[in-house]
């Protein structure tokens, strides 16, 4: 893989992590368009990279990170369903994960729910005695993490599987999103560590040139979703989320395009 190719796939990842449209999904498109071969190497890149990402979280919301106990607490709680399910159904998953059609199918299923939602999930009435929720309970915590499991599934998203749970919840648009980030930093972190772990279980070390590019690739990661962040709360709060439906209903047509084009589109 060279710096070319790093580059391009940090700043798909930066772009596509926070905001409810399958990073998986892009990834795929990405891969297969750049030619990139899947490697051991590789697909630890990719998982890796997602720590830059995480970074920017915390450079966005610093302030957030020193509040009270309870904010660590509820992250904690919401944190625990992905873990149960993702060890329970790791195999599965795996299975999953070498499946396009089923990234197509979810991308496109999961656009035209975001469609919806806004009429689904409305922001509340003052007039009526109905106010949206800014701060979850541990209750509505934990049931934000179950819907996160969804995100097993390819094509999903964690981002709108995390956001669509925090608006059942009553959750304002904003304070969804950016519980979804939050839930992302020990969902993100505990994923690139077990990654990491495997990579060295079955692989040799890991050269000065890779740790380089990913080194290269984190730093572009933390930029782009820095950008990405501040871009997607703001745009969620005035205009909602039909216009991500419409982009992953595209993606998703696009991938079947392909596939039935012929061209060869692997997981990486």
């Amino acid at each position: 893989m060279s710096y070319w190719h790093a580059l391009l796939l940090a700043i798909v990842e930066g772009l596509t992590e926070f905001l409810p449209i399958s990073s998986t999904g892009h990834m795929i498109i990405a891969s297969a368009l750049l030619g990139i071969p899947t490697t051991a190497f590789t697909k630890l890149f990719l998982v890796v990279i997602q720590l830059g990402a995480i970074l920017s979280v915390f450079a966005v919301y610093w302030r957030r990170f020193f509040q009270n106990v309870d904010f660590y607490l509820k992250l904690l709680v919401a944190f625990l369903p992905i873990i149960v399910v993702g060890l329970s159904l790791k195999k599965y998953i795996d299975v999953l994960l070498e499946s396009v059609p089923v990234v197509a199918f979810m991308l496109m299923f999961g656009g035209v729910v975001l469609l919806f939602v806004d009429r689904w999930f409305p922001q509340g009435d003052p007039a009526t005695g109905e106010h949206p929720v800014t701060t979850p309970t541990f209750r509505q915590a934990f049931t934000i993490g179950v819907f996160q499991c969804l995100a097993v599934v390819p094509g999903v998203s964690r981002s709108a599987a995390t956001i669509i749970g925090g608006l059942t919840q009553r959750l304002t648009r904003k304070a969804a999103a950016e519980f979804a980030f939050f839930l992302a930093m020990p969902t993100m972190a505990a994923a690139a560590a077990k990654d990491i772990l495997d990579y060295y279980q079955d692989n040799p070390a890991l050269t000065g040139e890779q740790i380089k590019q990913l080194l290269f690739g984190n730093a572009v990661a933390f930029v782009v979703a820095l950008l990405a962040i501040r871009f997607f709360v703001s745009f969620i709060t005035k205009y909602g989320f039909r216009a991500f439906g419409i982009y992953r209903i595209i993606v998703g047509g696009l991938l079947l395009i392909m596939l039935a084009l012929g061209i060869n589109l692997q997981l990486v």
